[in-house]
């Protein structure tokens, strides 16, 4: 929807995921002007964005008042001290998954939000993705009936540690706080709040000096959701594998997204969001299989941002409220404790 109000957006962070994801989206969503990064390599930002305004310090970015949005894309460590500075600032704060390093730094960041009146919110950005959308409809429309099983894989071929912080030992390293977020959001969208969570959380590759493992899960009254990543995986390319008591639907390769983003396409530009590779609805008749093709729904994480802006214009609702990305935060603590103690932790 047309508006008449840009809001002004100070982007911290110019790694992989403020260049590949962050700067792009913020860029192509009505509504939003990437004003200013907070970053430590200027031509690198130049390069990609000539006309934004590069500071090397939060503080510049906090200090300007035409900044209305502050976007948090910084190593896990510096999320809460960032967020509760801009929250402080009186500006309007996303931060990148996860929140923060513990639920506890998270409820702070909270209140912090609470006392500034300002909105915070976590980029949950799967919950815009093709395959998560799909079965989403596929569960709506009954497609699939009660679900017994909900399996979800981020796998990766990475047998080599790269040399970055996410692999190196360290607060907030690690596939579990990478991909665990993601993968746990989506489960608690799609089912709510479990009874029990086991968790399997561990170091596999040699040389690696955080968790590039894990099999996490959440037990529910009949329902059991297996969550999965490994950096061990050649065939790494079962994304969802769910079964209900009226048939099964499985889906193979990511949300082309990341992809096309990494490319270097724009936003909205034609093909974007469109997943090539649909997912399979297996159904069963006196015994006999019947594969029907699911064609994926289309997908555009610009619906975030855009949820975003209409939140701090109007007032609409947070596209991630606060609250459940604490939760994701107080469940990602649950499963690190139940992986620690080789059993399941009742919630």
């Amino acid at each position: 929807m047309p508006h008449s109000r840009i809001l002004n957006v100070a982007l911290v962070g110019y790694g992989y995921v403020g260049k590949i994801f962050h700067a792009p989206l913020i860029a192509a969503t009505p509504g939003l002007s990437l004003a200013t990064v907070v970053s430590s390599d200027p031509a690198k930002v130049a390069a990609d964005h000539p006309d934004v305004r590069v500071v090397a310090e939060l503080e510049s970015a906090l200090a300007d008042p035409a900044i209305d949005l502050v976007v948090i894309a910084t190593p896990n460590a510096l999320h809460a001290p960032q967020a509760i500075a801009a929250l402080e600032a009186g500006k309007a704060v996303v931060v990148d998954k996860p929140l923060a390093l513990t639920a506890a730094e998270a409820r702070t960041m909270t209140e912090a939000a609470a006392r500034a009146g300002a909105l915070l919110t976590a980029f949950h950005n799967r919950r815009w993705d093709s395959d998560f959308l799909t079965l989403k409809r596929l569960i709506a429309e009954g497609t699939l009936g009660q679900i017994a099983q909900y399996e979800s894989h981020f796998d990766r071929f990475r047998p080599v540690v790269r040399d970055r912080w996410r692999e190196r030992s360290g607060p907030g390293a690690g596939v579990w706080m990478d991909l665990g977020p993601h993968l746990l959001d989506q489960a608690l969208i799609l089912f709510g709040e479990p009874l029990a969570i086991a968790a399997d959380i561990g170091i596999q590759r040699p040389g690696a000096g955080a968790d590039d493992y894990f099999h996490v899960t959440l037990r529910y009254p009949t329902l059991r959701v297996i969550l999965r990543a490994s950096l061990l995986t050649a065939a790494s390319d079962l994304r969802l594998a769910v079964h209900g008591t009226a048939g099964s639907f499985l889906k193979h390769g990511l949300d082309p997204q990341e992809a096309q983003l990494k490319a270097g396409m724009i936003p909205g530009a034609p093909g974007y969001g469109r997943d090539s590779r649909h997912g399979v609805l297996t159904t069963v008749e006196n015994d006999v299989q019947a594969h029907t093709d699911v064609s994926p729904e289309p997908s555009d994480y610009r619906a975030f941002y855009a949820s975003v802006r209409d939140a701090i214009i109007t007032g609409a609702p947070s596209p991630v409220p606060i609250e459940q990305a604490l939760r994701v935060m107080e469940l990602m603590e649950l499963a690190r404790t139940a992986s620690d103690l080789r059993r399941e932790v009742a919630i």
